[in-house]
């Protein structure tokens, strides 16, 4: 299937009871039919609680992204784990994405099902059937790059075993762990020497780089995380200078989380000369829809502040189904609904019932979730009472995502414009 029809035919999907929040009036239509009557989130009768994101941060965000990478002389393949959803992937493949990053197989075979044709695999792959797969992929479709981590001789040892019948050779890079006590990665030179030496002998793969990721550094600040970026160019150009990367014509240098993209950026534009053309590859991917919380706090723009701002894109909206006493209430969210492995969400804004008016949320504050219950905790003086719509902004995007499998994009009037699908 065409990736454009494969996405495309995300809107002929019933909008039925398989998806939080939608109007109960609106079983009988399809998600698309459902987008194109362009109902308003509060009056149109979608339920509570309901997660929006916002159509105009979503295009500010692709926007900003595309052209820091271009700026920056960067390749971009950001992410997919943090939205899984295919009609972002689209969009940021629209926006100059060589291609979209993988964590474990099963994303890649979302990918493959709508038409994604360049991935990398940020992941050692020693499952059998799973390279089985990838190896009827690389059969069935010439034009699909994929690019996986190797950090051990074992697991080469078991992907080239795997591997031994597959058409064309699996493309690898060396991951480089970022130190001691961090997570996957070989720890020193010696041993990113023998991974490589390995994978090069491999019939079944091809060695084309290095990567890793810097967010993993221990301790991390800019000194340290730049200082371990170095060590991994140094080491491209080692391998490259040992005839390790000769089976390639195009060196692969991969870095990069939502935190430090701006140190990625400025060690990458060191790399010296290497044999042939280098791909810098980029993986950021929670910028897509950015937070209110854990990224509004980590991310590089606040150091670049000259290249722009990401904006917050979602909100979840629930409504107040309880206040007990006058410094408590609750409303219909919970842990089912919101993110809360970061931060816990923050009250924003609440919209009065009785007038739709949309005000601060002055006094309010979210002290905890249920499964199905968030406790506000009210001041002297808060405006809140039963039926009121209370909106939250939420931390840490890719837990988001996780919890909604059918998203409204909404306009800033309140239109709901369109419908993103995930698929965790």
């Amino acid at each position: 299937m065409a990736a454009d029809s494969a996405v495309a035919g995300l809107a002929d999907e019933p909008a039925d009871h398989r998806f939080k929040g939608l109007p109960p009036d609106a079983g009988e239509l399809t998600v698309g039919a459902l987008a194109a009557q362009r109902r308003n989130l509060f009056t149109g009768g979608f339920t509570t609680p309901v997660l929006a994101l916002s159509a105009e941060a979503l295009e500010h965000n692709l926007a900003l992204l595309e052209t820091y990478a271009e700026e920056h002389g960067l390749a971009f393949a950001p992410h997919g784990k943090t939205s899984m959803a295919p009609q972002l992937f689209a969009r940021q493949l629209e926006r100059g994405a060589w291609g979209i990053t993988a964590a474990v197989p099963h994303q890649v075979r979302v990918y493959r099902a709508y038409g994604v044709r360049r991935i990398f695999l940020a992941n050692e792959v020693v499952d059998s059937a799973a390279l089985a797969w990838i190896a009827g992929e690389l059969e069935r479709d010439p034009e699909l790059r994929l690019i996986c981590y190797v950090d051990s001789v074992r697991g080469v040892e078991l992907m080239d075993e795997a591997l031994a019948e597959a058409a064309r050779p699996l493309e690898v890079v060396v991951e480089l762990g970022a130190g001691e006590g961090a997570r996957t990665g070989v720890r020193t030179a010696a041993e990113a020497r023998a991974v490589a030496e390995a994978a090069a002998a491999a019939r079944s793969l091809r060695l084309v780089g290095v990567a890793g990721y810097e967010g993993e550094v221990p301790r991390a600040d800019g000194g340290r995380v730049r200082a371990w970026l170095r060590t991994l160019v140094a080491l491209a150009a080692e391998l490259d200078a040992a005839g390790l990367l000769a089976d390639t014509d195009e060196i692969v240098v991969s870095a990069g989380g939502s935190a430090w993209f701006d140190a990625v950026a400025e060690v990458f534009a060191e790399l010296p000369p290497l044999s042939a053309p280098v791909l810098k590859l980029l993986r950021s991917g929670a910028y897509v829809s950015h937070d209110d919380g854990h990224y509004r706090r980590l991310t590089p723009f606040n150091r670049v502040s000259g290249e722009g701002a990401l904006q917050p894109a979602f909100r979840l909206w629930a409504q107040v189904l309880s206040r007990p006493t006058a410094d408590q209430a609750f409303v219909n969210a919970g842990k089912r609904d919101a993110a809360y492995d970061l931060d816990l969400p923050q009250v924003q804004v609440v919209r009065d019932a009785r007038t739709g008016e949309l005000r601060p949320a002055e006094g309010i504050t979210l002290t905890g979730l249920s499964d199905q219950h968030g406790w506000l905790r009210t001041g002297p003086g808060a405006r809140l009472e039963v039926g009121d719509w209370v909106g939250l902004g939420l931390s840490h995007p890719c837990t988001v995502f996780d919890k909604w499998q059918l998203i409204p994009v909404v306009e800033r009037d309140g239109t709901v414009a369109d419908f993103v699908r995930t698929f965790f």
